[in-house]
């Protein structure tokens, strides 16, 4: 689990609500559906307007990543890849295949597989680089939602403030119903501004960096996989895991 992240939330809804009161306001001036239905509703509208429905569902299931970090395997992976490359050294290559049933990560399974069939180390890098890309493209796709809800709802923000002034000028005879357009008004914007920069741009930020980890696991995973496929000694395999480990 994800402290910073929690904290970061509860700081947050802790310095606006706060804000509000020390201001004297009331919070409940701070709840106005109207205002958050034009706000968010529209939002979504909008990044679905630009996305494929995968990319969008996919981009919604990252969101659990925020406070669910995924498991960081770097460390595992780098005793792991000193194993291999020990037993590929002493027994061969066709002894990697015991490890194959057992490992469930399906990118090193691949590697695994590769270096048993006794592929060319720069083909195995090639294809491996390639699944690489792959992913990377994928998931940046699916971080992009986050990121254009955070260019979008200020402006629909601003939309609700004109939607709500609208309904202001239209009743300017009967008082009782100006304060709740000029409520929506002020309140929209502040849904639209304050859900961009306070969520969908950090959220958007954060995943950013967990794919930019997991693409640096992958390179050096690829890598391994080519120094053992080019029958590197244990040594050279763990010289090049080193010139990783400051990345991961």
């Amino acid at each position: 689990m994800d402290r910073a992240s929690l904290i970061g939330i509860i700081l947050v809804f802790v310095g606006i609500l706060s804000g509000q009161v020390l201001e004297g306001g009331h919070l409940a001036s701070l709840l106005q559906p109207a205002a958050f239905v034009i706000v968010v509703v529209s939002t979504i509208g909008a990044v679905l307007l630009q996305s494929r429905m995968p990319t969008f569902i996919r981009g919604l299931q990252m969101l659990k990543w925020i406070v669910m970090m995924p498991e960081d395997r770097s460390r595992k992976n780098v005793q792991e890849a000193m194993v291999w490359s020990v037993v590929a050294r002493r027994e061969g290559f066709l002894s990697l295949e015991r490890y194959i049933d057992t490992v469930k990560d399906p990118f090193i399974e691949k590697g695994l597989k590769l270096v048993v069939d006794g592929i060319d180390p720069d083909r195995i890098k090639d294809v491996l680089d390639v699944d690489i890309s792959f992913y990377e493209m994928e998931q940046r796709q699916a971080i992009k939602i986050w990121d254009a809800a955070g260019g979008y709802s200020p402006t629909i923000g601003i939309l609700g403030a004109v939607l709500g002034l609208i309904h202001v000028m239209e009743n300017l005879t009967d008082p009782s119903k100006l304060g709740s357009g000029i409520a929506v008004a002020f309140v929209a914007t502040i849904y639209g501004v304050g859900l961009a920069n306070l969520f969908f741009l950090p959220v958007a930020n954060k995943l950013k960096e967990i794919v930019g980890k997991e693409i640096v696991r992958r390179e050096m995973l690829a890598d391994i996989f080519y120094s053992i496929a080019q029958g590197d000694s244990p040594r050279i395999v763990e010289e090049r895991l080193s010139n990783h480990r400051t990345k991961v």
